[in-house]
Formats: C-alpha cells, sequence, structure tokens
C-alpha cells in the first residue's frame, strides 16, 4: 500500500489553487460600521460552547440566524441629530426603547459643554443602540417623538450579499479540506510527516474560525441595525434671554433703525440731485444777477450824489 503523505504535496497545491479562485473571486473589502464593541468583532460565547461535532456543523454554515443564500443580507444603519429638553434624560428614555425592542445599548456618553453661540453650559449627550433590522423604522420614529427639533438624519444600508456568499463558499472548501488533512495525519506513520500535516492542518482550521467570526459579524449586523443619535439640549438651540431681555432682539432693533437711517440719507440725496439742485439753478441764478445789478446802481447813484 501506497503511503498517503506522497499525496499530500499534491493536495497542498490544489488546495492553493482553490484558495486562489476563491480569493479572486471575492469582491472588494467592505468597510462596515462599527463593531459591537470597541471597534473588533465581539467573541460569541455559545461558539466556545460547542462540541467537536455541533463545531463542524456549524463550520458549513450552521449559524443562529443566517440568511438564506436567496436573500439579500443588507446592513443598515441610522444616524440623528436632534434637540430635547433634557439630553441625560433622553439617553435613558432610548437606552429603554433598545431593551424593550430586543436590542442593547453600545455606547453613551453624557458630558456638559459651553454653547458660545448661546453663551450658556449645558449637558450634550449621544448614544448608540442596536435594534432589530425590521424595528428600526419603529425605533427611528420614536426617537423623532421625543424631540422638539430634528437637525440633521441619515438613514443607509450597505448590500453585502456577495461578500457573505464568497465567506461562505470559502468555509466549506476550508472544511472539505481539513476533513481530507484528517484522514492523510491518520494514516501518517513517520513523526516527521505527521508534523507537516499537522502544521498544514493548524493553518486551515485558524482560517476556519477567521472567516467563522467574519460570517458570524455579518450575519449579526444585518440582523442588529445601529442607531447613533446626539443629542443636543433645548436650551442651546433657543435664543439667550436674560430677565425677560433677549439681547438679540436689542441688536436686531438697532440694525434695523440703522438701515432706516441709511435709507432715509439716501433718499433725501437722490432727491437733492434730482429735484433740488435744478430747481434751485433755476431760481437762484436769475436772482443772483438782479441782486448783482441792483447793487451797482445803487452803488453809482451814491456816487453821482458824491
Amino acid at each position: 500500500m501506497k503511503n498517503p503523505i506522497m499525496y499530500l504535496p499534491l493536495f497542498l497545491i490544489s488546495l492553493g489553487l482553490s484558495a486562489c479562485a476563491s480569493a479572486a473571486s471575492a469582491p472588494q473589502e467592505v468597510f462596515l460600521e462599527p463593531a459591537l464593541e470597541g471597534g473588533a468583532p465581539v467573541a460569541f460565547a455559545e461558539d466556545q460552547a460547542l462540541t467537536q461535532s455541533s463545531l463542524a456543523r456549524d463550520r458549513v454554515g450552521g449559524f443562529a440566524g443566517d440568511v438564506a443564500p436567496a436573500d439579500r443580507v443588507v446592513i443598515r444603519s441610522a444616524n440623528l441629530s436632534i434637540v430635547v429638553p433634557e439630553p441625560s434624560a433622553s439617553v435613558q428614555e432610548i437606552a429603554n426603547l433598545a431593551s424593550r425592542m430586543g436590542g442593547f445599548v453600545v455606547s453613551s456618553n453624557v458630558f456638559q459643554t459651553f454653547f458660545s453661540e448661546a453663551n450658556v453650559s449645558a449637558d450634550r449627550a449621544s448614544i448608540t443602540i442596536r435594534v432589530p433590522a425590521e424595528r428600526l423604522d419603529e425605533a427611528l420614529e420614536a426617537i423623532r417623538a421625543g424631540a422638539t427639533e430634528i437637525q440633521s438624519e441619515n438613514i443607509s444600508g450597505q448590500d453585502v450579499t456577495q461578500e457573505f456568499t464568497d465567506l461562505e463558499s470559502r468555509l466549506r472548501n476550508l472544511v472539505a479540506a481539513e476533513e481530507q488533512l484528517l484522514e492523510i495525519m491518520s494514516s501518517a506513520q513517520e513523526t516527521e510527516d505527521v508534523l507537516r500535516v499537522f502544521e498544514n492542518l493548524r493553518q486551515v482550521s485558524e482560517e476556519i474560525e477567521v472567516i467563522k467570526g467574519r460570517i458570524q459579524y455579518i450575519s449579526e449586523s444585518a440582523r442588529l441595525s445601529a442607531i447613533t443619535v446626539e443629542l443636543i439640549p433645548d436650551v442651546a438651540a433657543q435664543p439667550l434671554e436674560i430677565g425677560g431681555w433677549r439681547p438679540e432682539g436689542t441688536v436686531k432693533e438697532a440694525f434695523t433703525a440703522l438701515i432706516r437711517a441709511l435709507r432715509f440719507l439716501g433718499e433725501a440725496a437722490i432727491w437733492s440731485v434730482i429735484c433740488i439742485v435744478p430747481v434751485s439753478l433755476i431760481l437762484g441764478v436769475p436772482l443772483f444777477f438782479a441782486a448783482r445789478t441792483l447793487r451797482r446802481r445803487r452803488a453809482a447813484a451814491k456816487a453821482g450824489e458824491d
């Protein structure tokens, strides 16, 4: 009987060609929304608790919450900037909303800041939650209802179906390769051969785990939509008022009076140039010559008397 180790180079070459073909058909890097916690994919406890048999089943696509190949895998997210009376209270309300809808809070932050436009210090807050994708519109409607003003809103969706399908295909190929390597290692007799097969088996297993994590992350991101809300205090959006006096109102009135005064002067100048100056010339020139002639006559008469 031939030693199965002699077929290992051919098997590795075929495995490499298969991986290259999968990589060539894979799409470019897709920039997804931030991971659930700390900017990295969350480790799921149930994966760590799987038995060997269930692990083999999950490696070929048995993930909870997976989307059927015929369906589109879309990651939806929303960003809002709203004005509310009390940001700290609104943060708690939004957190409770996420909990009621079967979601959770990713992060929340309440801090005090100074608003130079209104010359006032007040609390400002931000919160990011995840809710089931099918209830995203319902959650947004509830958040809008608690706002006194919506300054901005952006809802986006990202179709990652191609990446998801390619990852599943690569996973099936790697699982098949892992099974063949296990068969080869079970037939190996020399220690050197066992070590060579074991090293290749370790590399394949690591790649399987990486792809599993990516598939799980995409599945969870598509199942739970992210909503990021910036909460601005209502006092910062209102005009400044001190003891019933609003400085911006006085400034507005002063500018209005200035504009009216400038308008009056401009109109007066126009009337002077068009009406008053011509009339003055028409009446003034004859009067000037008449007055000069009268003065000369008086001067001549006075000289004759002398």
